[in-house]
């Protein structure tokens, strides 16, 4: 029988910083806090990774009082500096590519998802 290491809200917050932190995303980023906001809503709902800029981006700007746009670009700007900063085999792991060969970053979409997902499957949430 499979044991599920299911979290407490705090917990998968706190997991969700740690690897995001190892993806080289820098804490005092704003987009850093919105992208672990939109991990942690998509690792406990994954149809949120299908309506990103429908339903996470307005439900994100609701709850942090900016707008849709201001959460895209902040969030964007944390995937590039992670991208440009961040750990290479990581990257490869988790996208299958690393930020060393010809593909471009991934999309904001692509990356909450993989990390996400990641989550989901490493801490027993599926």
């Amino acid at each position: 029988m499979l044991q599920q290491n299911i979290l407490s809200g705090q917990e998968l917050e706190r997991a969700i910083s740690g690897f995001m932190l190892e993806l080289g995303i820098p804490a005092h980023l704003r987009g850093y806090q919105y992208l672990r906001s939109a991990v942690e809503m998509c690792a406990e709902d994954m149809e949120l990774v299908c309506s990103v800029t429908k339903l996470l981006y307005p439900d994100l700007a609701k709850r942090y009082k900016t707008t849709d746009q201001k959460i895209e670009r902040a969030i964007r700007n944390a995937i590039e500096v992670s991208w440009e900063r961040g750990n290479s085999t990581l990257f490869e792991r988790l996208f299958g590519y690393s930020n060393a060969s010809e593909y471009s970053r991934p999309t904001n979409s692509e990356y909450i998802a993989a990390v996400a997902d990641y989550i989901r499957l490493e801490y027993g949430l599926v």
